[in-house]
This record gives C-alpha cells, structure tokens and sequence, in this order.
C-alpha cells in the first residue's frame, strides 16, 4: 500500500520565544497504513517535535522529522519567513530523527561521529525498509560534517553546544544554548517515560542524566514530549528527576516475581501527580518493551547498585 504522505502533514508550529520555533506532529493525526509501521506506530502515536533555532536570515534546524512531506513543510514555513540559509544538527540516528534528512541535502548536516557511523552501517537496511520495518528511507541523506563528544555553534552572537550524550542511544547529541538555559534533549527525555534501548548502558545513562543536571537548564525541550507542555515552554529539569527515577527503579526491581507485570503508574505515581510527567497511554506499549528489555539483560546477572554512581 502506498503512503499517502500529504496526510500526515498535521503540524503545528510553536512559538517558543524569539528566535525558538516547535513544529509537533502526532498524537491526535491520520495514519498512513493500516499495517503496523514505524511512523504511526512509534513517531506519530507517541507525538514528535523538532525544533528551530533562528536569528536573521539563519536557522539551525534539530532533527528532520519522520518523513520527507514533514520536513518539506517545516522548510517552507521557514524560507516564508525570510531564512534562507539552514543547518541540520541530528540528536541521533532513529528512524524518525534523520527521516527527512533528504530535503536539506543542499545544506551542512551536522551530527556526532558515532551517528554518521551507525547510519553507514544501516544504511542499506534503512534504504530497503528493513530497518525498524518499512517505510523505507531512499534516498538516506549522510551528516557531511561530525564531531566528537562537543563543538560549538554560532547563529550570530548566540551560542549552541553540541555535546554527545550516552543517554537512550549511544550516539546521543544534546543542544544546550548557555545564555537562554534552554536543553534541547533529543529522545535523551520523554514524557511519558524513557525509551529504553540498550538496557546494558542503563547505569551509564543515569549517571550521564545526573551529570546533565549540572547543566542547570530552566527549560527541556523533548522530541517526545506533551504537546501542551511543549506550548507551555517546555519542562523543567524535574523531567530529568522523573527519568532517573524510572530508571533506577525499573532496573532495581529486575528480579521481582511480577516484574513483566508491573503498570507504568506504579513506577512513577508520584511524578504524575507533582505534574513531572504526564501520563499518556500510549507509552504502556513502551513500558512493556522496558521491562522485556531490562528483564532479558539482567535476569541472570547482579542488579547494580545506582547509590554508587
């Protein structure tokens, strides 16, 4: 069945202050297949932004979206308001990160150099739809420029720290912009819950979550996050608190005789009633492939210890 893509051109542009733009999509939206897909059965169900940072005639653009139509859109509302040069800083090499990747081909796309090596490796699979399932991703648009662990950029006099995280996927890239105190996270924070990925890196992550702390930002902007938070201006670093906190005890209770039955409300019950986080259904179908994660990983091993990191 072919993808009708100009139906999932749901988008809404946000303004979050003077030079930030949201462009969010999903959650409330028409699917493209009837079959299960990565599109509507991961981006879109869960609800996916990307973000703009802009000054002048210039735009750093975060993440391409899930699919060419979207990304194509976001293009043009930006050459509408008069910029005219773009650059694509990727947070990571998802599907639904890098989908777009094509319509900036004729611009510098940035990445760390983890994520530009982890799409060569996939890059046939991804091409054939057979990475994650279809839809396919053909042409995939490489990053032509990488770094390690942190680099700078400069839109005028506002500075952008690209800084890798280990956090969700290895090859994690944050943006964090000092003098707005605002984090651009990546997939690093959801709300509802963290995605988990590598269930062998969990102690890492929590610790590279403590350490993002330190960073002291007033405001998190997530790829995955509330739509109405998003609007709002985004979270405080109590996201940060939720996710450490579903982690830690996700993994502490590895070993529990119901573990694989365990709701996602019992982990953070309180997180959802201070406002942390917002519960949101569809994230019981990511819970469940946590636990099988996490559960898979440390059936046979010692539980760790986080009061240690």
């Amino acid at each position: 069945m072919p993808i009708d893509k100009s139906r999932i051109d749901e988008i809404k542009a946000i303004e979050i202050n003077e030079h930030i733009l949201a462009f969010y999509a999903g959650r409330d939206w028409t699917r493209i297949r009837d079959e299960y897909n990565w599109i509507d059965d991961g981006a879109m169900k869960l609800g996916i932004a990307t973000y703009v940072i802009y000054k002048k005639d210039k735009a750093v653009i975060y993440d391409t979206f899930a699919s060419i139509s979207q990304a194509m859109w976001v293009r043009n509302h930006l050459e509408k308001m008069g910029i005219k040069q773009f650059t694509v800083v990727l947070s990571h090499w998802h599907l639904d990160h890098i989908a777009g990747n094509e319509v900036y081909k004729d611009c510098n796309i940035i990445s760390n150099a983890l994520t530009r090596e982890l799409l060569i490796k996939n890059k046939a699979d991804i091409e054939m739809g057979c990475c994650d399932g279809p839809p396919e991703i053909k042409p995939l648009i490489l990053p032509n420029i990488t770094f390690d662990k942190k680099t700078s950029l400069y839109l005028d006099n506002l500075q952008l720290e690209l800084r890798n995280e280990n956090i969700h996927s290895k090859d994690g890239t944050i943006i964090y912009i000092p003098s707005d105190k605002i984090l651009f996270a990546g997939d690093t924070l959801e709300d509802s819950i963290t995605y988990i990925d590598q269930a062998n890196n969990l102690v890492e992550h929590v610790k590279n979550l403590q350490q993002l702390k330190q960073l002291s930002p007033t405001t998190i902007l997530p790829n995955h996050g509330d739509p109405n938070v998003i609007e709002d201006g985004g979270y405080e670093q109590t996201l940060i608190d939720a996710t450490i906190n579903y982690i830690t005890r996700i993994v502490s209770r590895a070993h529990d005789e119901d573990f694989l039955k365990s709701s996602m409300k019992s982990y953070l019950r309180e997180e959802f009633e201070q406002g942390w986080v917002h519960y949101y259904e569809p994230y019981e179908a990511v819970h469940r492939q946590n636990l099988i994660q996490v559960y898979d990983y440390y059936k046979n091993k010692q539980l760790p210890s986080f009061s240690e990191i």
